[in-house]
């Protein structure tokens, strides 16, 4: 890339070759957007949503960052699943990381590096909640990959246990959660089985009962 005029000139050839298949494409696109599904993914670049499954721009709601996190005191993060679930009624929210991430790759060390370490204290929490089992895994690679699973799965129960979701399933809305990762050695998605679809899902600790507020 050479700078912002091939940038521009690659946005100008990508959309008259929309409006050639699809002339009236931008035109329906401007009236409003109903997604299905949003997709809580990794900031990294070889990682891109809507390419990843196959969805053209309109029907995929999309918050990315470092490692794919879901953290309860991140308004930015909470915001986006708020939007999602509440005013675009998504159907489904995917939570996609991918192996060979970086930021889990660093969370899996101990060293110091600035700033990022207080976003990665997250991870290292569901490291240490796996610890004996990761121990237990010989290969480091193996052990990543493992380490990046785990971080998904943990990702979504903090997905699932947001009052945002469980609002959502009390009101009677249809909403799924599920946690996906990306291969990219293949480019192919693996389903972790780990998918919520009501609060029955959501461990007890967790579970925000409805019927009962602040005494």
């Amino acid at each position: 890339m050479s700078g912002i005029p091939e940038l521009l000139e690659n946005n100008r050839r990508w959309s008259q070759g929309v409006t050639d298949q699809n002339p009236d494409f931008f035109e329906r696109l401007a009236l409003g957007q109903s997604p299905e599904v949003l997709w809580i993914g990794c900031a990294d670049s070889r990682v891109p949503a809507n390419q990843v499954i196959g969805l053209d721009p309109g029907e995929v709601f999309v918050h990315r960052n470092i490692a794919n996190v879901v953290v309860h005191s991140d308004f930015n993060c909470l915001s986006v699943i708020e939007y999602a679930v509440a005013m675009l009624k998504v159907s489904h929210v995917i939570v996609c990381g991918h192996y060979g991430c970086g930021g889990v790759q660093a969370a899996s060390q101990n060293h110091q590096l600035g700033l990022i370490d207080n976003w990665l204290r997250h991870i290292r929490d569901v490291r240490s909640q796996h610890e004996t089992a990761l121990d237990a895994i010989e290969d480091d690679d193996a052990r990543l990959d493992r380490l990046c699973e785990l971080n998904v799965v943990g990702q979504v129960h903090n997905v699932c246990s947001t009052t945002i979701v469980q609002q959502a399933w009390d009101r009677g809305q249809a909403l799924s959660v599920h946690g996906l990762i990306y291969n990219l050695k293949d480019g192919l998605l693996k389903d972790l089985m780990t998918t919520f679809t009501g609060p029955e899902d959501v461990p007890a600790t967790f579970r925000l009962d409805s019927a009962s507020g602040p005494n």
